[in-house]
């Protein structure tokens, strides 16, 4: 049952658009291993080795929601099944699997973070939960809404149902049909072939205090409960458990008629295991994380960008491209933000603006789906910090309210040749009155009109100017990222005057 809670509640965290969790139900995130290890969140780190030494891997069964979804999976293919299903015990493949755990390690070292991205488990479910469940659970909710505002009540609202990124939905489409299928067939073998969590701490629960521990004096070697292990680390037929892969899952305990398998603490009366896994002969696994034709993908948007540019000029405008991918506030910088973050798309999640997306090649290979800032759909909040306080890796690091109106994730460009000041000799200063801080403001252009001034010292790069700008396809304003996010200057009434005075002779 406490599974099923963290599943539940860490889930609808992920869905939650309304609101209806508190907002320190973020917990759930900072309790994820590898976000605490990223973190250096000592406390977390110690209290889950701590339980893996006392209980096994309790982590894996009980608080990663990747090992809860395979559950649940394994559990509906076992009640649609014709005939009963049963596992078998295989080999440990040791040198896969530390093999999985060097190459992360090394690449994540090397600044190439998309590798522990596709593998950390709760990073990976929260790609999915994020790409594909929510479009559903939104579309669902406007299905509700439709219903329900046609008999006049209006609990539901609609909201934007709509895929956030193609290739995050591709990539988190991916992992939910591979992991899924993987949990249908065979059980817990994602867990204990290709996770480094599961291999870690796998290693620690080997020492663990309660095990599952058979007791030679009752068992009648008839391997009824190798066949109810979906982590295939039972041996029936040497009476041997191999703990590095054994989940605490239980399922083996209710199987035995003869009491013969017991959780508990060393005894005597109890034959001490062999270690399995010391025995066991390593394997090649055929399942293996393709990422050939993604240098191929990634010239689609220079394509795009070369098309965009001769239309531009065939149309008297000027096209821009962003040099600098814009991080969100709080990441201090584009090497620390790359360096911590692991895609687990909960600050996209939980953006109440809509303007965090996962990117796709704007970081680079290394930096894939790594949650970049657009303003497509609509502007950094001037008080909002909920990316910040959500982030459990420390990629985002929290900001008050205050430190938020002083952080400056990019600057704005003005191109005046894309402005309709300028090309249609009409009024507009939508710009100038969508920004909190001034950072643009009008001045006397021609014929009593007014045209945008820019001041970058003020400007915090929230994107409110260029989400309402009115020129299209080509905006006049564009904001671009800083590769160390800054402090801005705070705006005054008086620094306005100054502008005007200075500049302007008025």
């Amino acid at each position: 049952m406490l599974s099923v809670l963290f599943f539940g509640l860490t889930t609808f965290y992920f869905l939650d658009f309304a609101g209806i969790l508190p907002d320190r139900f973020h917990v759930l995130a900072h309790a994820q291993f590898v976000p605490a290890l990223i973190s250096l969140s000592f406390i977390t780190l110690i209290v889950l080795i701590v339980l893996t030494l006392i209980m096994g891997r309790i982590y894996c069964s009980v608080i990663c929601p990747m090992g809860v979804f395979q559950d649940v999976v394994n559990w509906i293919s076992k009640k649609t099944a014709k005939k009963k299903k049963r596992f078998r015990f295989s080999p440990a493949k040791n040198i896969l699997r530390w093999s999985v755990v060097a190459v992360t390690a090394i690449a994540f070292l090397g600044g190439f973070t998309v590798i522990l991205g596709l593998l950390d488990p709760y990073s990976a479910f929260g790609r999915m939960v994020t790409n594909v469940f929510k479009p559903v659970y939104m579309a669902g909710n406007n299905l509700l809404e439709a219903i329900f505002s046609h008999f006049d009540n209006y609990t539901f609202y609609q909201v934007d149902a709509s895929i956030i990124s193609i290739s995050s939905f591709v990539i988190g489409l991916v992992t939910f049909l591979v992991i899924g299928f993987l949990a249908w067939k065979y059980g817990r073998t994602w867990c204990n072939t290709m996770c480094p969590v599961g291999t870690l701490l796998g290693f620690v629960s080997r020492f663990s205090l309660f095990k599952v521990r058979i007791d030679e004096n009752k068992c009648t070697h008839c391997m009824i409960c190798g066949t109810k292990c979906k982590a295939s680390c039972i041996d029936s037929k040497n009476q041997r458990i191999d703990y590095s892969r054994c989940v605490d899952c239980f399922d083996c305990l209710g199987s035995c008629k003869e009491g013969a398998l017991v959780y508990s603490l060393p005894s005597a009366a109890l034959k001490k295991e062999a270690d399995a896994s010391a025995a066991s002969s390593a394997g090649a696994s055929k399942r293996r994380f393709l990422l050939a034709g993604l240098t191929t993908a990634a010239a689609a948007p220079k394509v795009m960008a070369q098309a965009k540019s001769v239309l531009a000029n065939a149309t008297g405008k000027k096209s821009y491209k962003r040099q600098t991918p814009i991080t969100p506030p709080g990441s201090v910088s584009l090497a620390h933000f790359q360096a911590h973050c692991t895609s687990c798309h909960l600050c996209v999640s939980k953006c109440p603006s809509h303007v965090l997306k996962p990117a796709f090649m704007e970081y680079g290979l290394e930096g894939m789906m790594q949650p970049t800032v657009y303003f497509e759909k609509g502007f950094c909040n001037f008080d909002c910090t909920v990316c910040g306080d959500v982030c459990p890796n420390g990629a985002i690091r929290p900001l008050t309210v205050e430190q938020k109106h002083l952080t400056q994730m990019g600057k704005v460009v003005f191109i005046e040749e894309n402005c309709i000041v300028y090309t249609d000799g009409t009024s507009c200063g939508a710009c100038s009155e969508h920004c909190p801080t001034q950072a643009l403001s009008m001045i006397p252009y021609k014929d009593g009109l007014t045209i945008p001034h820019v001041d970058t010292d003020i400007c915090v790069g929230c994107g409110g100017c260029e989400y309402v700008c009115p020129a299209r396809p080509f905006r006049a304003v564009h904001i671009e990222g800083n590769e160390v996010q800054q402090e801005a200057h705070p705006f005054t009434e008086n620094k306005k005057e100054e502008i005007e005075v200075d500049d302007f002779g008025f």
